[in-house]
């Protein structure tokens, strides 16, 4: 890449440590980059707003937050309701309550997010777990419930999320490709973890968004990812880099493979670029 001005990455699976933090040497790299080369840093994700700003407090910076998967992009989010929304794309209404209804009939386990909030329909081994990663509390709601709140918004969701055994996951793929494969996206964390969301956007749409205002061009950006939801990002910008538990398809993109993300593979990368832009 010609010049480095903005960095973008994913988190979970490529920004965090085997503590699901940031380590201490991620953290001196990533401020470093922040405030001695002031390139600043974007965090893109399919977490909600509020499970990425205490990294951002961490790291002493007020930048864009793209979150699930480029749905939701708000700019200079510090925790901040009223923060500007510089895009939003979520599930249709009807879809979204068509989806909800279909994994209740498989007690499938179906959480909803709509703009910084999530609605779980009971503190089960899946909301504590989701609560221990991402540091955010579950609004605790009856389905009827939920989709009475989606409904009083006139508002679909940014993101579903299905959580549970993987055979009734693989019943909620047949149904949502039976039904909806030219609308939501449907995107397979793990083999019990199913993340859904408006087939129009992306990681790279989000990017789109923000690098204007930056005045960055594509090719003047790094980004850092691991999974499936970051092989557009990845393919977007002028460095992809993929950490070394990264999916094969997503290592088959990149410009570059680095550490495995429990080994600081995103910092290690980040300050051999640094030390390259300190010598020039």
């Amino acid at each position: 890449m010609k010049s480095l001005k903005l960095i973008c990455t994913d988190v979970d699976g490529t920004l965090l440590d085997i503590n699901r933090g940031l380590s201490a040497y991620t953290v001196a790299v990533l401020k470093r980059a922040v405030h001695e080369h002031h390139i600043p840093l974007v965090l893109a994700s399919s977490r909600m707003p509020s499970a990425m700003t205490y990294f951002y407090k961490e790291l002493g910076i007020d930048e864009p937050l793209i979150c699930y998967n480029g749905a939701l992009v708000l700019d200079k989010y510090n925790g901040n309701k009223e923060a500007e929304v510089l895009f939003s794309l979520p599930i249709p209404l009807e879809i979204s309550t068509k989806i909800i209804d279909f994994g209740e009939s498989l007690s499938l386990h179906t959480s909803v997010y709509e703009n910084d909030n999530w609605h779980a329909p009971q503190m089960d081994y899946w909301t504590e777990r989701e609560i221990n990663n991402t540091r955010v509390q579950a609004q605790i709601k009856t389905y009827s419930s939920i989709k009475e709140t989606l409904q009083s918004k006139q508002q679909g969701a940014h993101k579903i999320m299905c959580m549970g055994n993987a055979h009734l996951i693989d019943e909620m793929m047949e149904y949502l490709y039976n039904n909806f494969s030219d609308t939501v996206s449907a995107y397979r964390s793990k083999d019990t973890y199913l993340e859904l969301a408006n087939k129009s956007i992306n990681k790279a749409t989000g990017i789109n968004l923000i690098a204007p205002k930056y005045g960055v061009e594509l090719s003047e950006i790094i980004a850092f990812g691991d999974n499936y939801n970051d092989m557009e990002m990845l393919d977007a910008v002028g460095w992809g880099v993929a950490v070394e538990n990264a999916r094969d398809v997503v290592k088959e993109i990149a410009n570059e493979i680095t550490d495995h993300h429990k080994m600081d593979g995103l910092a290690k990368s980040l300050e051999a670029m640094l030390n390259k832009l300190t010598r020039k």
